[in-house]
């Protein structure tokens, strides 16, 4: 596997396989690597012939009170994951070969980043649509991986991939769980004991949503208020936000009208750890 820093390296690579009919894939993350980023590398594997996994932890797409400082930071041990699990590039671009200073442009999708994540997280998605337009800049792939546990990026990423007329796939990879449920995540190392444990009630709320909309269930308020009673039973947990939206608008939904394809989506914290999980759901 190589290691890249610069972006003139990487395309300069690049730009020859590609000229010698090579596919390209990439899979952007912020390193901190567990089994969910690397099941992203396998997909890419399946659709491309080389794959470049790009680490930058993105200082602009977290708001202040958030841990940009704190953020795992292990590129040794990423670099080892990303190549056992297939990885042919690894590029790892400084703060300012991302944002060479002074730094003045923006990438904003409108709309469907005001709600959910970004109704949470004001400035977010702007800081995610900037990077990954950069990054898809910089790699040049013919497919770009992303995961499902970050359903809304998905959303946006899609759109805005159509919206500038990227000439890339966008393939959404699905959620990694551990054996008890909860969504693989880097943040999960910060939960305590305690937390660890009450975690496991938002793949169990999760799950009951989808069993309940799969069983005739057709308002949304009555799924919203059995997760609710699930989660608030968990004495550390504090919900952020609790929805059913409509996969494709992010709009909210109050009936659930069949062959409606419906993002069940929920984020909450236990102690300073915000955690976020979904299931996408089509009505019967």
């Amino acid at each position: 596997m190589m290691q890249i820093a610069d972006t003139a390296g990487l395309r300069k690579h690049v730009e020859e396989l590609r000229r010698s009919g090579k596919r390209i894939g990439v899979v952007p993350t912020m390193g901190a690597l567990h089994e969910g980023h690397l099941s992203l590398v396998r997909i890419a594997r399946e659709r491309s012939n080389i794959v470049i996994m790009t680490i930058f932890v993105n200082p602009m797409q977290f708001v202040p009170t958030e841990d940009f400082a704190a953020y795992p930071r292990d590129l040794q041990r990423d670099a080892a994951l990303a190549e056992s699990a297939g990885a042919d590039i690894l590029f790892v671009p400084s703060d300012t070969e991302v944002y060479p200073q002074p730094y003045h442009t923006y990438v904003n999708v409108e709309q469907i980043t005001t709600v959910l994540e970004g109704k949470s997280r004001p400035t977010h998605f702007r800081g995610v649509t900037t990077v990954v337009v950069k990054l898809l800049n910089m790699t040049t792939p013919h497919v770009a991986v992303f995961g499902q546990k970050d359903a809304q990026q998905a959303v946006v990423i899609r759109q805005m991939a159509k919206d500038l007329n990227f000439p890339v796939e966008i393939v959404v990879g699905p959620i990694v769980r551990e054996a008890d449920g909860l969504a693989m995540s880097s943040r999960n190392t910060y939960l305590s004991t305690e937390e660890r444990a009450q975690s496991t009630v938002l793949s169990r709320s999760i799950q009951r949503a989808e069993e309940l909309i799969r069983g005739g269930e057709r308002q949304s308020s009555v799924v919203i208020g059995e997760m609710k009673t699930m989660i608030s039973a968990q004495s550390l947990a504090k919900i952020d936000y609790l929805s059913i939206a409509e996969y494709a608008t992010l709009g909210e939904l109050r009936g659930l009208a069949p062959g409606l394809t419906v993002l069940v989506s929920i984020a909450v914290r236990f102690g300073k750890t915000r955690l976020i999980d979904n299931t996408i759901v089509t009505v019967p």
